[in-house]
Parts: C-alpha cells; sequence; structure tokens
C-alpha cells in the first residue's frame, strides 16, 4: 500500500527557507511520478513541481526559488523552499502516481496518492 507522510512545515519570515519532508512507503521513486503541490485558503490547489526519471517541472512562481530532492535510501523526497514570499503560505502536499511527468505534469488530478499535508506560514 502507497503511503505518503509530510513534514517539516511552521512558521518563517519572508525571504527564509523551510525543507519539507515526503516520507513514501510501499513503492519506488524509480517507477513513479513524485509531485509538490499546495492549497491556500479559498484557493483552488496548485502545483509546485513534479519530478519523474530525473526529469523536473517547475511551476513559475518558484522557479529558482524551489528546488527538489531525494534520498533512495531513506524512500524520502524534500522539498527546498528558499526565498520564501507571504504568498507561498499554504498547506503543502506531496503526491505520487504510476506515471511519467511527460504525460501528466502538474495537473492535482492526475495522482493517485496523496500525504496528509503539512502548513507553511511565511510572516511578511
Amino acid at each position: 500500500e502507497v503511503h505518503l507522510v509530510e513534514s517539516g512545515g511552521g512558521l518563517v519570515q519572508a525571504g527564509g527557507s523551510l525543507r519539507l519532508s515526503c516520507a513514501a512507503s510501499g513503492f519506488t521513486f524509480d517507477d513513479y511520478a513524485i509531485g509538490w503541490f499546495r492549497q491556500a485558503p479559498g484557493k483552488e490547489r496548485e502545483g509546485v513541481l513534479c519530478v519523474s526519471s530525473s526529469v523536473t517541472y517547475y511551476a513559475d512562481s518558484v522557479k529558482g526559488r524551489f528546488t527538489i530532492s531525494s534520498d533512495n535510501a531513506k524512500n524520502t523526497v524534500y522539498l527546498q523552499m528558499n526565498s520564501l514570499k507571504p504568498e507561498d503560505t499554504a498547506v503543502y502536499y506531496c503526491a505520487a502516481v504510476a506515471r511519467d511527468i511527460a504525460t501528466i505534469g502538474l495537473q492535482a488530478v492526475m495522482y493517485d496518492y496523496w500525504g496528509q499535508g503539512t502548513q507553511v506560514t511565511v510572516a511578511s
């Protein structure tokens, strides 16, 4: 059974950094696309970035500020967020699907498995 658990959220000042973790079980990264999404109050869930087969797609709003990495030994994916802005405030989710991102990109509806989310709040 696929299971995803996010952690690492919190309160940070604008311009600061946070690293989110997504601990995965029940699958191997080689066979799945991993995506990070976020949802702010009153807004739709939006894609932040996704990765599969060493290819990464970034939303324009986070290019140059957010990066993704993984530790396959720990089956954990990380979202490094730098130069945070108040508009980055949201609940952040990691998601997974047994497909290549070339076919699905940052379409949230295409991802089958989701974590419970972790709150990120950026104070101005």
